[in-house]
């Protein structure tokens, strides 16, 4: 799986991306200091950078420096600073691409798609499996037993953001919140149940004691079995 080191201090736009990425079928870690982003380039390896330019303890500049001192991964730069000059800076020191917000997801997703091609870099990882369901997140399409089961656009982004957090409790407001970055526009407060619900009826064998979406009552929800992607 393709790793992605995101350095963005601006926590709405940092959160639609993450969703956005991780639904393309990419592995996300989000920091928003350019000290935190450096101890966590030492201790994990990624395949390519994404790097806001201005940031509360420095630049990412210093930081596409740091990392060139040591990788040749792909770097794209983030920023709202559009003049030739800090293009050009960006690009000297060693960023492979330059995107000005604000930006179109799928402006940058594509981008992604180039700077890894032209490194070489491909993945080809598109299933999470996990028990007897499996989530091709290329065509969006949802199999338990080799049985398809048709999903909702909204059932589809629960499952996927679930799937993506295995044996972690989610409170309903990191759902709604992942939800609505992704474009899910308005719940009520009983929406998320009745997707809940949806979702039980159609993956689990008996519905009154599930085996994968788990209810902590009061916390959130959990997907409660370990996920592989292939």
């Amino acid at each position: 799986m393709i790793r992605i080191l995101l350095l963005e201090d601006d926590a709405s736009l940092a959160l639609g991306l993450n969703f956005s990425l991780k639904e393309e079928g990419y592995d996300v870690i989000h920091v928003e200091l350019v000290q935190e982003c450096k101890k966590v380039f030492e201790r994990e390896s990624f395949d390519l950078a994404l790097l806001d330019v201005t940031l509360p303890d420095g630049n990412g500049y210093e930081m596409c420096k740091y990392i060139r001192e040591q990788s040749d991964i792909p770097i794209i730069f983030l920023t709202a600073m559009d003049d030739e000059v800090n293009v050009v800076l960006g690009l000297d020191i060693g960023g492979d691409d330059y995107i000005t917000k604000p930006f179109r997801v799928r402006e940058l997703l594509s981008r992604i798609r180039a700077v890894l091609r032209r490194k070489g870099k491909t993945d080809s990882s598109h299933l999470l499996k996990s028990g007897s369901i499996t989530l091709d997140i290329e065509r969006a399409l949802l199999k338990k037993d080799r049985e398809e089961i048709p999903l909702s656009a909204q059932e589809y982004k629960l499952l996927l953001i679930l799937m993506n957090n295995p044996e972690k409790i989610l409170s309903r407001e990191e759902i709604f919140d992942l939800l609505l970055e992704g474009g899910g526009g308005f719940f009520e407060n009983n929406t998320l149940s009745v997707y809940i619900k949806r979702l039980r009826e159609k993956i689990e064998d008996e519905v009154a004691y599930p085996e994968y979406i788990l209810t902590h009552r009061g916390l959130g929800y959990r997907w409660n079995k370990r996920v592989i992607r292939e």
